[in-house]
């Protein structure tokens, strides 16, 4: 068993700790470092999961990145993709529209294409979100200037 971010051995109680309540294989310190992100942002687990399967299929992620408004839950900067994982999919009101609206306004307006992904989705089609990202990925490479 090895850490998914670091590739250093982690015994059984670190790991089982880890999967349980993260769903990913951390060291201890990595482990610490997701949980402050966590608690400090109010990060979706489902981000987290979402995070480490793109990290690993080569995207190159960042986790809970700011925009210079607010922080993006998954952001690809080399292709200016921001993607916010929604856990409140219920109802929706107009005042949450609107600024759901605005936001994506000020996302574009900087050049940034902003996709909103149900939690549920990454986690029970995590293979099939990860494939689908990287597709948007290639299409945005395609179509805009890389930094």
């Amino acid at each position: 068993m090895a850490c998914i971010d670091c590739n250093r051995n982690i015994g059984y109680e670190t790991f089982k700790k880890s999967t349980e309540t993260l769903g990913v294989e951390l060291c201890e310190r990595h482990f610490r470092l997701i949980q402050k992100v966590i608690k400090e942002n109010n990060t979706p687990i489902e981000a987290v999961q979402l995070f480490y399967a793109l990290k690993e299929a080569g995207a190159n992620p960042m986790l809970e990145w700011w925009d210079g408004q607010k922080s993006i839950d998954i952001a690809i900067s080399r292709v200016k993709l921001n993607i916010e994982i929604d856990t409140d999919y219920q109802l929706i009101t107009h005042e949450q529209a609107i600024q759901d609206l605005e936001e994506a306004m000020h996302s574009f307006k900087n050049g940034f294409t902003t996709i909103r992904i149900p939690h549920v989705v990454i986690k029970y089609y995590m293979k099939d979100t990860v494939n689908n990202i990287l597709g948007i990925i290639q299409g945005l490479r395609a179509n805009i200037k890389v930094i």
